[in-house]
């Protein structure tokens, strides 16, 4: 190998490493999965992506890194154990697991059953994930075989327990709590056997280590019942966690794995993977559609709420879009194939909703921080506790072995180390089945900590589509007037010529007979209809033909302050009437801007290019609080920056596009229609997969309660630790309350930040 095609090899946190060869760094965006707008250049882009990959712990993805599902997991040093252990095996080159989604990216040389075998050493399960279209999506669920176990444990220790007041002899009772705490030990002693061999310091060990010491000191009944307390916490935080975890991936069975295909005029039942774009599906009433594509025939109402969170079905005809998951309600739809199974709307939420609850929020790398010193400097007391008093002070050794033991079990910060994740985790996942695709813990953070968003005017606060809302006619009648214009504009492709052509066609006015057609750049066009020549264009064209002072100036004048745009219709002498064309305010519109100002958003702002009195009007319809007019695409992020200087936190809401630089300026960057723009979804934070604005309240308000629940999950589990460490040293702590504070205040964690799977809009 060339000295330059060497591999070059990055030493990132938590001891990954990462190869990448020299030439691949040139390799096209796609290889990898990275979208061209990644912004970075071709030399920097692999470096680029490694970077970011370090910071977020995780893989770069390359054709040799696998997934894999880990289950029983109820801590995140479980996960750490897991690593260590698959680490010290030659055939694995890297490895990374995510406690709060359950994922495992790892890259090895050996087969996917030895990786699977050598997780299930260490007391866990680990099931390859497919690519979505695969013959096994659809994974059975889990059921820990160490359940029936802790049931055994608890019985024995009950026995054991009620035998002091049968008459039952100290030895025979002394033998039953020996066999609960081999009952439900043997699972943690297992994992913790694999922690010390591959120098971990979890859980595990901890609890092993306090129930083998309560053994010797002769409390068989206090460590009996830390075995099966921990036993029956880690389960509970387990069947929480999964729950949890699956809160996004029931999106996947969403989508049916197999399709109606027409080919030769029959219908064939085929697997989607089999596929290719360009295939025609056809979909029954009550059947989900299987795949992205376009309407070739057929009307329906489709019930598109799990791409877009829309409670009321949505009307589909001949081309429109229509997205895989998404349920047919009505007529049967023969469908063009747009997408492979892989690329689908709802493959590409599931996968960006996994990797962005894989991503660490600035709190959560605080408590992680915060943790790493915790846990060694407890365990640390805990041994001086053990030998100090005993030895220097001449105090008894079986007080302070007890008292060491106790503080052995409070060492470990799990519901300090979850309380950020599990609840990130939450949110991301509800959100995702309400249509907001949140890309990451430190995107969800922003959101809540927002006072101020900024919206682009055109297709965001407003429909796009400008239309003839007011006519005024001062010769003839409105038919005629509008037949006139449509003769004029219906050949030209401007939108505000589309919205006269459609005023005149919903009116009946019919199309004349033209000729000589011309075009004024900026002003209007012209054509001789009847011998005569007529012009629909600006005031400003009509004042360059001389068309003579009247009343239509005046009113002109004033229709424009109110934010109009106006075709006038005529010839070279006179004014014939005035059409008033407007973009109008999205239906949805006024209720949201409520409802930001409800959850606290303080400021709205609208970045226009329009200009001064059409801004005007939407900003007044829309409820909007602030207005810049006249912007080109360069200067909203100059907007930007100004309520920045003011001391806000700027959301900016676009289209993902051609709102770009903005997009990027502002504090958060939240686009809408993501549902059918890849571009919206790759370049955003935020991505609204409707193409309106209703579930703006609803991500600031389930972003601000992910806030509240993570500072009540932080002090809970700091307060619990307090004072359990402050019980200790008075004796008023025993062991098994020790185990009950940590594994309870786990549990209790996990189940507040459950509460947010239930958040609706």
């Amino acid at each position: 190998m060339s000295e330059e095609n060497k591999p070059k090899e990055w030493s990132f946190k938590k001891n990954v490493a990462f190869t990448v060869l020299e030439e691949d760094r040139h390799a096209d965006h796609k290889d990898d999965g990275c979208d061209a707008t990644c912004g970075h250049g071709p030399g920097r882009h692999h470096t680029a992506h490694a970077e970011t990959a370090e910071e977020e712990g995780r893989l770069v993805p390359n054709e040799r890194v696998r997934s894999y599902r880990i289950e029983g997991m109820d801590c995140s040093s479980c996960a750490m154990t897991i690593e260590n252990h698959l680490r010290m095996n030659p055939a694995v080159k890297q490895v990374r697991i995510h406690f709060a989604t359950g994922k495992m990216q790892i890259e090895h040389d050996n087969t996917a059953d030895d990786i699977v075998q050598e997780v299930k050493k260490a007391g866990y399960r680990a099931t390859p994930i497919y690519p979505i279209g695969g013959a096994e999506v659809r994974q059975a669920g889990w059921r820990d075989p160490h359940q029936s176990m802790t049931v055994l444990s608890g019985v024995l220790l009950l026995f054991g327990y009620l035998g002091q007041f049968a008459g039952v002899s100290d030895d025979f009772r002394t033998l039953l709590y020996a066999l609960s705490i081999i009952a439900g030990g043997y699972k943690p002693a297992r994992s913790a056997f694999y922690a010390i061999k591959s120098r971990s310091l979890d859980m595990n060990v901890l609890m092993t280590t306090a129930a083998i010491g309560a053994a010797c000191i002769g409390e068989w009944l206090e460590g009996a019942t830390v075995v099966w307390l921990f036993a029956i916490g880690n389960m509970l935080q387990t069947r929480s966690m999964e729950r949890t975890r699956n809160s996004i991936r029931g999106l996947m069975s969403a989508a049916p794995v197999e399709a109606w295909v027409k080919q030769g005029g029959l219908l064939v039942r085929k697997p989607i993977g089999e596929l290719a774009i360009g295939s025609t599906i056809i979909v029954k009433p009550g059947e989900k559609i299987p795949l992205d594509g376009d309407v070739i025939d057929g009307q329906s109402a489709v019930n598109q709420a799990p791409i877009t969170g829309e409670s009321v079905p949505a009307d589909k005809g001949a081309g429109d879009p229509v997205y895989a998951g998404t349920i047919n309600e009505s007529g049967a739809l023969e469908i063009r194939v747009t997408k492979l199974a892989q690329d689908t709307a709802i493959a590409r939420i599931v996968q960006m909703v996994e990797e962005a609850q894989e991503k660490k929020a600035p709190s959560q790398a605080f408590v992680d921080r915060f943790a790493a010193i915790y846990t060694p400097l407890v365990f640390g007391l805990a041994v001086l506790v053990m030998i100090v008093p005993p030895i220097l002070l001449s105090e008894a050794w079986s007080e302070w072995l007890y008292k060491g033991l106790e503080l052995l079990v409070i060492a470990c910060p799990c519901a300090l180390v979850i309380s950020t994740p599990v609840a990130i985790v939450s949110a991301i996942g509800s959100a995702a089945r309400n249509g907001v695709l949140i890309k990451g813990g430190a995107s969800l953070e922003k959101a809540g900590q927002l006072t101020a968003i900024a919206f682009d005017k055109t297709g965001t606060l407003t429909t796009g589509k400008p239309r003839v809302v007011h006519t005024t006619v001062w010769e003839g009648n409105e038919t005629d007037l509008l037949s006139i214009a449509r003769t004029i504009e219906e050949r030209s492709k401007h939108p505000i010529a589309a919205a006269i052509v459609r005023q005149a066609e919903e009116r009946a006015a019919p199309v004349l007979v033209g000729a000589n057609y011309n075009n004024f750049v900026g002003k209007g066009a012209g054509a001789t209809i009847a011998e005569v020549e007529h012009f629909a264009g600006s005031p400003k064209l009509f004042e360059e033909l001389g068309a003579g002072q009247g009343t239509w100036q005046t009113e002109a004048i004033a229709m424009q302050r109110e934010g109009y745009t106006l075709v006038l219709v005529g010839t070279r002498e006179r004014v014939m009437g005035m059409l008033a064309v407007a973009d109008t305010a999205r239906e949805t519109t006024v209720e949201a801007i409520r409802g930001l100002k409800e959850v606290g958003i303080r400021h709205t702002v609208m970045l226009t290019g329009d200009n001064e009195g059409t801004a005007r009007k939407i900003a007044g319809e829309s409820g909007i609080d602030e207005y810049f007019p006249e912007l080109l695409p360069e200067q909203k992020v100059g907007s930007i920056a100004r309520l920045q200087q003011r001391g806000e936190r700027v959301a900016m809401v676009g289209d993902g596009i051609n709102d770009a630089p903005a997009l990027a300026a502002a504090d958060l960057g939240i686009a809408m229609g993501g549902a059918g723009t890849d571009t919206a979804m790759e370049t955003a934070d935020i991505v609204l997969m409707a193409d309106h604005l209703e579930k703006l309240p609803y991500t600031v308000r389930i972003s601000r309660q992910a806030l509240r629940i993570i500072k009540q999950n932080v002090w809970f589990s700091l307060i619990v630790k307090i004072v359990a460490l402050l019980l200790i040293f008075p004796g008023w702590l025993t062991l098994w309350m020790a185990v009950l504070s940590d594994t309870g205040a786990a549990l209790l964690v996990i189940l507040n930040s459950m509460r947010l799977l239930r958040k609706t809009h």
